[in-house]
């Protein structure tokens, strides 16, 4: 279910819009870093109270897509810095933040910096951000002081039936718990293969490897992060120079590598960056080549880390 009561805060006049409903007047559609985007958390502030709203849940995070080399992400951190720590810690579906904090998101977000989340309570509330300083609010309620209050900042609260950025709640992709049962799976793999590679999702777009043994795989297990994707992989190839030959003539693969000091590392190369890669891997202890495309992409299991009363929420 979503709310009942749904708006679209924008600072744009719809006076200004053509037949169509495109903006055809002189706003900017990047943040001003300044009394419009404060007019913007006034606004969703407003609409929270209103609703009775001082926490909200932090749905499908996501941070900025696969880097390749010499590319930087928008802002350092994603733009999460000071809202968490650099692991990012406390970032995860359906972690509760304090509506400051959330407000804080939504300002990284209408400053395009990396970070992007879903910001819900149940279906009390709900803050989604488009793009082009779109933002949607949701409400059980029909929050006519809030509305007035918006208008007063400067901006336009627009009724709507639903927000464009509400959860498509149709089959997920993965439906399997991680659940003692997978655990145990896990087990029997690492009996035969002795080890294994575990990719833990943490948020969409970033992921931490693990190398897997019976012997750490309890310790592993117990630092993966809430409701975490996991898929693992057959373990990583000692001879990184045969991984390297292997690659393909073009396209894009997902390379991961072992450091002489044990850290795992990743990074999406393409066939004009593999002089480079070659150079960086250098000295790695094992590596492997993953294909991107997700049709290609057959891990050994695939499962999603359940809440700890064993209900599957993350919405993978």
């Amino acid at each position: 279910m979503s709310p009942s009561f749904v708006h679209r805060v924008t600072k744009y006049d719809p006076a200004d819009r053509d037949e169509h409903g495109y903006y055809t007047g002189a706003e900017d559609t990047v943040s001003d870093h300044g009394p419009v985007e404060a007019a913007y958390l006034a606004a969703i502030s407003a609409f929270a109270e209103a609703s009775g709203i001082d926490r909200l849940e932090i749905r499908e995070p996501a941070v900025t897509g696969f880097v390749h080399f010499g590319v930087e992400p928008p802002v350092e951190g994603h733009g999460l810095g000071g809202l968490f720590p650099p692991d990012l810690t406390g970032y995860h579906d359906g972690a509760e933040v304090p509506l400051p904090v959330a407000l804080e998101l939504v300002r990284a977000m209408l400053r395009d910096q990396g970070a992007w989340c879903r910001l819900e309570a149940g279906d009390v509330f709900t803050v989604h951000v488009g793009w082009d300083q779109y933002v949607y609010v949701g409400s059980d309620r029909p929050c006519a002081d809030a509305v007035a209050r918006t208008r007063e900042l400067g901006l336009f609260p627009e009724p709507l039936t639903a927000s464009p950025y509400a959860a498509e709640l149709d089959e997920p992709e993965v439906t399997e718990a991680a659940d003692e049962d997978f655990w145990a799976r896990v087990r029997t793999a690492l009996a035969a293969r002795q080890t294994a590679l575990l990719e833990e999702a943490y948020v969409r777009n970033a992921a931490r490897w693990h190398r897997l043994t019976a012997e750490n795989l309890d310790a592993v297990r117990a630092g993966l992060s809430p409701r975490a994707l996991l898929s693992v992989w057959p373990d990583l190839d000692p001879d990184v120079g045969a991984v390297l030959a292997a690659l393909p003539e073009e396209g894009a693969v997902e390379f991961v590598w072992e450091a002489q000091d044990g850290t795992i590392s990743h990074a999406v190369v393409d066939d004009t960056e593999y002089q480079e890669l070659a150079a960086l891997v250098a000295d790695a202890r094992a590596a492997c080549a993953l294909p991107l495309d997700l049709d290609e992409r057959h891990p050994l299991l695939c499962a999603v880390l359940p809440d700890s009363d064993g209900v599957l929420r993350a919405r993978w």
